[in-house]
């Protein structure tokens, strides 16, 4: 059997391997700063790139991350196993780079499932949640909503109601820190072959989380600071194999994600169809004859904080100042490029009707 069948490998990378027969397969498991911990089929190492790899690339995210398949050279005389190439990514998680102006840099690939987290305290926070669906929708994956810390939640139904709002069709599961059956709420997502990762700001009880479905307290956790601000327990993305199946993703404490990188047609769908029944195409929804938006504005069907918020990611995304057909082209290039995160979004939106008749 092959080791790596255990890390989400799948006939898809494969057979893309086998573009490259001098080279043997790994997946990365954890990035430190300049080295990765690999796995291959003959068990896990460490791992750098290539030079020419480094030479050559010039976007941070194209750089490997934790969850990429790469193509490397082992030397059984060295210790350290050589990256030259990665394979294709079915999707990338991507924030704004520290530093580094008019760039992003990946947080983990080719994931399947990813678990937005937020606690029901004073980290409860509408905008950042479509700032991170918007995120997660544009990565290829399918996002999933959990409100963590239900227990200090002094009105649960309101935050549910209120989440349910602004979720774009998402699962929404609340969670307890005294719930038992964390694994069977969320086992139709870990199933073999498939990767999940975890996000959301720090003390959200992401690291807690893990550590109940791994069975064992491998990921380090920390107490909630002052006024429930978290401390970053988790340092780096490392990637675990789950005993339920699949493997899973713990990423850093991030409190706000850049929005680089977004997809509002689907964390603000809602809008966006408002938009189409403008009497305008090219309307600002402002002040315009005949604005659907406004008109829903005016009239409370749309909350103002959501459209606000809205506004706030379209102008971070690039859109403000383009003309309506040079939107569409922005849009027709995600949806090519990210074609199956829309089908997936389809297929939970039909379910999701299917089940409510």
């Amino acid at each position: 059997m092959n080791i790596l069948d255990n890390y989400g490998l799948t006939d898809r990378f494969l057979n893309e391997a086998k573009l490259y027969p001098t080279l043997s397969l790994a997946r990365i498991i954890t990035q430190y700063r300049g080295l990765y911990k690999i796995v291959t089929q003959q068990g896990e190492g460490q791992a750098e790139i290539s030079g020419k790899f480094r030479f050559e690339t010039t976007e941070l995210a194209k750089f490997p991350t934790v969850g990429d398949f790469v193509m490397v050279t082992a030397d059984s005389n060295k210790s350290t196993a050589i990256i030259h190439h990665v394979l294709t990514r079915k999707s990338i998680f991507l924030r704004t780079a520290v530093g580094v102006s008019g760039q992003a840099q990946s947080v983990a690939a080719n994931i399947d499932t990813v678990f937005i987290c937020m606690s029901l305290n004073h980290n409860f926070n509408l905008s950042r949640l479509e700032r991170y669906l918007s995120v997660a929708w544009d990565s290829g994956a399918i996002p999933v909503i959990l409100l963590t810390k239900t227990d200090l939640c002094k009105n649960l139904e309101t935050a549910l109601a209120e989440v349910a709002r602004v979720s774009a069709f998402c699962d929404v599961i609340p969670l307890s820190v005294f719930d038992e059956n964390v694994a069977q709420k969320l086992s139709k997502y870990l199933k073999s072959g498939t990767t999940s990762a975890f996000i959301g700001s720090s003390g959200v009880g992401k690291s807690t989380l893990i550590n109940k479905l791994l069975g064992e307290d491998i990921v380090a956790t920390s107490d909630i600071g002052k006024a429930d601000k978290g401390k970053h327990t988790t340092t780096g993305r490392e990637l675990f194999v789950c005993p339920f199946g699949g493997v899973l993703i713990d990423t850093p404490g991030m409190r706000e994600l850049g929005a680089e990188s977004t997809d509002l047609g689907k964390a603000f769908d809602d809008i966006e169809a408002l938009a189409d029944h403008c009497k305008f195409h090219d309307c600002t929804h402002t002040n315009e004859p005949g604005c659907a938006i406004v008109k829903a504005l005016q009239n409370g069907t749309l909350d103002e904080r959501r459209f606000h918020n809205y506004c706030k990611l379209k102008a971070e995304t690039g859109y403000n100042g383009l003309n309506a057909k040079e939107i569409e082209v922005k849009k027709l290039e995600r949806m090519f490029k990210d074609v199956g995160g829309i089908k997936n979004k389809r297929k939970f939106t039909k379910e999701l009707h299917k089940n409510k008749q």
